[in-house]
């Protein structure tokens, strides 16, 4: 017999034996906790009462699901698989309550965004802005983080969706991805600073002074580092290294220093008065560019009604960014 025959004599099997969500709910607590006494707090249920349903629960899958040990409970590689496909069923659930609520409201709702820093102010804060005016109920919250941060929340089902990068720890046949494109970088100063009198700017003449950029590893930095060493350049012999877009603002605005930076986020702290007003753009002929980034959802996840509207909202931003690329 195939695989699609077992699995039809196979469907809601787990539920007509009878499987309760009691007892899903309890063994994610478990999962989380390690004790058995803390996992039946969360459910507001009596310890002989969680074992009971434990008891329960590896009878009808059939497996031993935990080992006690002197401090509590570990989960067998039965057991965990089972609490992750546990956590999946109630979170969609969840999502489902939420996708109904939304509905009877009308166009209200939450949605989680995650983004980098450059397409967060150049796609999802005009989005946000459009939002306020068109679906003023829907809230919308965003986390501005590195690629491998949003993934993980991808993952964990803490976003919606996000614009980044698909990072390695993230299984591409769980997601589908709208790519963008690359994410160009500038070179940053104060207002006044002696390199805005040098005509014409090439790279090496920035190389004398400090430098701003992301702590070792980082994405951008690597980048950075990589152009100067094909352009047979030598890395800045100074730098400050920081995650903060605060402190690099801060630290270009009052010194000599230099910082790389998405060149979206550097137009517009440079073009804000009230914001950036100390931030000018460098004019040096370089072609830095961040490797390109997505809009990335969960294929296993429905979007709820106002999530959808979000995203259909920045997918029509991307295809007016590319036209716009495209007309210049």
């Amino acid at each position: 017999m195939s695989d699609q025959g077992d699995r039809a004599d196979l469907r809601d099997d787990f539920i007509r034996r009878g499987l309760r969500f009691s007892q899903l709910r309890l063994l994610v607590a478990l999962k989380e906790t390690g004790q058995v006494s803390a996992a039946a707090a969360q459910l507001a249920i009596t310890q002989p009462a969680a074992s009971r349903l434990m008891a329960e629960l590896e009878r009808l899958s059939e497996a031993r699901l935990y080992d006690r040990h002197p401090r509590g409970v570990i989960l067998t590689e039965a057991g965990e698989r089972l609490a992750r496909r546990a956590r999946a069923v109630l979170s969609q659930l969840d999502d489902a309550h939420v996708e109904m609520r939304d509905l009877a409201r009308g166009a209200g709702g939450e949605v989680r965004i995650g983004a980098v820093t450059g397409p967060a102010l150049e796609l999802v804060l005009p989005a946000i802005r459009e939002l306020r005016v068109t679906f003023p109920e829907i809230q919308i919250s965003v986390l501005v983080d590195t690629s491998d941060k949003l993934a993980e929340g991808l993952a964990v089902r803490s976003l919606d969706f996000y614009i980044g990068r698909l990072h390695e720890n993230i299984d591409s046949r769980l997601v589908e991805l709208r790519p963008v494109g690359p994410e160009p970088v500038a070179l940053i100063v104060r207002r006044g600073h002696p390199l805005t009198r040098v005509q014409p700017l090439a790279l090496a003449d920035c190389l004398a002074h400090d430098w701003v950029m992301q702590p070792p590893g980082g994405l951008q930095r690597r980048t950075v580092e990589q152009y100067l060493l094909e352009h047979g350049l030598p890395l800045p012999q100074r730098i400050l290294g920081t995650a903060s877009l605060l402190l690099t603002l801060a630290l270009i605005s009052e010194t000599n220093a230099v910082a790389p930076m998405a060149r979206a986020v550097a137009r517009f702290f440079g073009e804000s008065r009230s914001l950036g007003g100390n931030i000018e753009i460098l004019d040096v002929p370089a072609e830095m560019a961040v490797a390109p980034y997505s809009l990335i959802r969960r294929r296993d996840q429905d979007l709820s009604a106002a999530a959808e509207r979000v995203f259909a909202l920045i997918s029509h931003k991307i295809r007016s960014l590319e036209a716009g690329a495209g007309d210049a």
